[in-house]
């Protein structure tokens, strides 16, 4: 039959479109986007870049743009007709006006903020979810799926914390999905870290997948979190024996005394002490974790029922398990799950041809294992733009590329490589640490041979765009967070920014390749943070008495609603230097010939995972 309808994606002139308009209000806002608040007092940052009063700007973000009523998470597109009515509303002249009706917010020849309101405004304008260039997860998925249902698992809420575990399950139901409907089994997860995602695809979706990380201590942590992976799963499956064999019991002293009940045993011994168990483990590689759909054992045929047929999931009429516990048994590796031999069945002796029927079952099930055994292969490798996969992945065949948070340049590159080799099929990205995004224009040398993380799209490359260190870190503020009530660290910034003071007017010394990391946390007072800070900068305190500490403290310390506002207004622009650094990727995989569709798509909500977007595409071919 053909295949389904994806669902629509933003065309390449709409998303061109949205990047030069969020162009256009980032460059005007560079400035702020570009200061560190480290140099607040030294540079003059407040009276440089802002021309309101402290509490005036405050006010004015709480009272217009993302931080007076955050967007709901999932809204796609479907926000940005409620938002430009809001402003029309606000400032009746946009009806007339075009985008650079923004860029009025700024001085045109000090750059200074001037209008607070109209910039919260922009920045909630410009951001994804307003441009109207985002796909809704649930539209996706719809496509994908068709009327197919997703498969039931447990939930992995148990072994990982509450961020990851929502991150994981979302992302590796859509991960399914494509791969499902491109009709492929191998996933290659990139920057796999310590295989949260990589291994939750292969025992939940039965996905063979390759996890490449950079890191052997994150690898070997990835090996050592799959073995306490089935070590759960026993746990897991031991309790729902014991919930089984209580159903059983409870069951059969509600049933009338003149039904006679066919006896069947239970092993009940601890599945870890198992011989058997141990003697397989010693020969499995360690890289290795079975996927959860080789738990089918071969099962005696008898119209009792057994626990086999209870791994499987069959059905009996006289006894029937709760869905929580078929759940939490089919999602078991087939490690976990003890052979039954004939002496668990010590009602009657088998007949002969009983035992040829039962031994053909075992021949079939464990020729059924090997064929369809899935695994997860923790590798270590560093991935650039230039990586042969073939190199690192011998079996290399048909796949997709994933990345739950890849860093920096690696995200760039996964697109790149996705391009460019023909045996990926689709890739679904999320990126992270923008800070540590290579740059092409940032410093102006003359590198032909290098591939640079930003700018990816013709469109920037041409305008020579460039975004700085500085604005990028800004880029990974978390606005939700702060939308709804996480407050910023001020007194730790107040505290850096005082130290940069002091650092420069007492010792000299402006620029310093060590860190003060995260002293401020260990500090009991002000005195405590500066000495130990200047420890860390390998500087003599002895020349600087507590009294002289204070004093810096007193002369700044009324200024730290400046250093509050300054950073709510970083925090505002954060989305839209995301927005910036997502459509040019987006555009990157627009202007290549060979892509079938691609979007991007907000899989997590933002405040439980502030990067919450994936750059999605997949090729011609994979959809024929």
């Amino acid at each position: 039959r053909p295949p389904r309808a994806l669902p629509a994606q933003p065309s390449p002139a709409a998303a061109a479109r949205a990047l030069r308009r969020a162009a256009r209000f980032v460059r005007r806002a560079l400035p702020l986007c570009r200061a560190h608040t480290v140099e607040f007092f030294t540079r003059g940052l407040w009276e440089r870049l802002v021309a309101p009063r402290p509490d005036a700007v405050l006010e004015a973000l709480r009272a217009a743009g993302p931080l007076a009523r955050p967007l709901a998470a999932g809204s796609g597109g479907a926000a940005a007709p409620a938002v430009k009515h809001c402003f029309q509303k606000s400032f009746p002249f946009l009806l007339c006006a075009d985008d650079d009706i923004f860029s009025s917010a700024f001085c045109e020849n000090s750059e200074k903020l001037i209008n607070v309101h109209l910039f919260a405004l922009a920045a909630k304008y410009y951001s994804l979810s307003s441009l109207g260039v985002c796909t809704p997860l649930e539209d996706v998925l719809e496509a994908l799926k068709g009327d197919s249902e997703g498969a039931t698992g447990i939930k992995p809420d148990e072994f990982m914390n509450n961020k990851k575990s929502h991150e994981v399950q979302v992302m590796s139901e859509l991960v399914d999905s494509i791969a499902n409907y491109c009709g492929i089994k191998q996933v290659i997860d990139i920057g796999s870290g310590k295989g949260y995602l990589s291994s939750f695809l292969s025992m939940q979706y039965n996905l063979k997948v390759y996890g490449i990380d950079s890191s052997s201590s994150n690898t070997n942590g990835a090996r050592e979190r799959n073995r306490k992976l089935k070590k759960h799963w026993r746990a897991y499956q031991s309790r729902g024996r014991e919930n089984l064999k209580s159903q059983s019991l409870e069951k059969a002293n509600n049933r009338p005394m003149e039904s006679e009940i066919n006896c069947k045993t239970i092993n009940e011994e601890p599945l870890n002490n198992a011989s058997s168990l141990q003697n397989r483990d010693q020969v499995i590689i360690q890289d290795l974790v079975p996927s959860c759909d080789s738990t089918e054992m071969a099962t005696h045929e008898t119209d009792t029922e057994t626990e086999g047929d209870l791994v499987t999931g069959t059905k009996s009429h006289e006894t029937k398990p709760s869905e929580e516990v078929l759940a939490v048994l089919n999602i078991l590796p087939a490690d976990a799950v003890e052979d039954f031999s004939s002496s668990h069945y010590n009602c009657r002796e088998l007949c002969e041809e009983e035992k040829v029927q039962r031994k053909m079952t075992s021949l079939k099930t464990k020729a059924r294992k090997s064929s369809e055994l899935n695994v997860y292969f923790p590798l270590t490798s560093c991935i650039t733009a230039e990586t042969e996969l073939n190199d690192i992945i011998t079996d290399l065949e048909n796949c997709m590329m994933v990345g739950l948070h890849t860093c920096g340049d690696l995200a760039a590159n996964t697109l790149r490589i996705f391009t460019a080799k023909s045996e990926i099929k689709a890739v679904c990205s999320v990126g992270c640490c923008y800070h540590l995004l290579s740059e092409q224009f940032e410093n102006q040398e003359e590198c032909h041979d290098q591939v640079w993380g930003f700018p990816m799209c013709q469109y920037l490359k041409d305008k020579g765009w460039c975004c700085g260190r500085n604005a990028r870190m800004s880029a990974c503020l978390a606005l939700e967070r702060v939308a709804v009530g996480q407050m910023l660290p001020i007194e730790s910034l107040f505290y850096r920014a005082v130290l940069q003071v002091i650092i420069e007017e007492i010792y000299g010394v402006t620029k310093s390749d060590r860190h003060v990391g995260k002293t401020f946390s260990k500090s009991s007072s002000f005195i405590d943070y500066v000495r130990r800070s200047l420890k860390k900068l390998e500087l003599d305190d002895s020349k600087l008495p507590d009294s002289c500490i204070m004093d810096y403290y007193e002369k700044y310390k009324h200024r730290m609603n400046e250093l509050e506002a300054f950073n709510m207004l970083k925090v505002v622009l954060a989305p839209c230097i995301e927005v910036l650094i997502l459509l040019d990727r987006l555009c990157y995989l627009k202007e290549q010939e060979n892509i079938a569709w691609s979007g991007l798509v907000k899989l997590f909500d933002p405040v439980k995972s502030p990067r919450c977007y994936a750059v999605i595409a997949l090729k011609n071919q994979s959809c024929s």
